[in-house]
């Protein structure tokens, strides 16, 4: 890998272990280590994260690229303000007009003045977009609104994990619960107990795990790498297979 100068990356947010794992691996590209965010319905891309922003900011999507225009909104359609969190949206020339033949999606995916909803949660501050988890992710436990991401990054910095993926599973009286899906690395065990002491030494305690599934098979992934939720909470089928 001595050849490789530059290095990056886009499709789902890069957690910070991963990106000391590249730096450290290559450090010879460390320099030069750019994170995109977007969606297909904008071109594909609408913010980077240059190396030097990860390094101040290893949570943020970067600052908006030339000719795009991001944005937070409230669910009524108002714009909101500096570090207040809702949903990102999008305009600018590389945006879609629509859905083809299907203009109840179309209406369904603008607020008006040509704002694309990406369907994300986020905020900006200072110029930097930062994002919190895809909207239909979310968790409300006993009114509190959590966030899978945030919660993700800090099991995936324990030394012993391999992968993980956060979820909501049902309550009666809360609404929600937190659960966490680990896989522990090659050759290490990990107990629950391990991950939720983990998350609450620097996580608010509703943040913390109810539930540990422990697995030792990798989490399901679609063809671009992104773990399918919906499979691990039994409401779709993975219908992806690898050749």
């Amino acid at each position: 890998f001595r050849q490789v100068r530059s290095t990056g990356g886009g499709g789902s947010a890069f957690s910070p272990d991963l990106q000391r794992t590249l730096r450290e691996r290559l450090p010879q590209a460390a320099g030069d280590f750019n994170v995109g965010y977007g969606l297909t319905e904008c071109g594909g891309l609408c913010s980077m994260a240059t190396a030097e922003m990860l390094l101040a900011h290893p949570d943020t999507a970067g600052r908006t690229i030339p000719g795009n225009e991001v944005a937070i909104f409230d669910d009524q359609g108002r714009m909101l303000g500096e570090n207040e969190e809702g949903n990102i949206c999008v305009r600018g020339p590389n945006v879609m007009l629509g859905y083809w033949r299907n203009p109840k999606a179309t209406a369904e995916a603008f607020f008006p003045g040509g704002w694309l909803r990406t369907g994300d949660i986020g905020r900006l501050r200072d110029g930097l977009l930062f994002l919190a988890s895809r909207k239909r992710d979310l968790i409300i436990r006993g009114g509190e609104n959590i966030y899978p991401l945030e919660i993700e990054n800090r099991i995936d910095d324990h030394p012993d994990v391999e992968e993980v993926a956060v979820v909501g599973v049902d309550h009666r009286e809360l609404g929600q619960e937190v659960k966490a899906i680990v896989v522990p690395k090659p050759g290490k065990t990990l107990a629950a107990k391990q991950i939720q002491g983990w998350v609450a030494d620097t996580l608010a305690y509703y943040k913390v795990p109810t539930y540990v599934e422990i697995r030792t098979d990798p989490l399901p992934r679609n063809a671009t790498g992104k773990v399918l939720k919906q499979v691990l909470t039994g409401e779709a089928e993975n219908t992806f297979r690898e050749d």
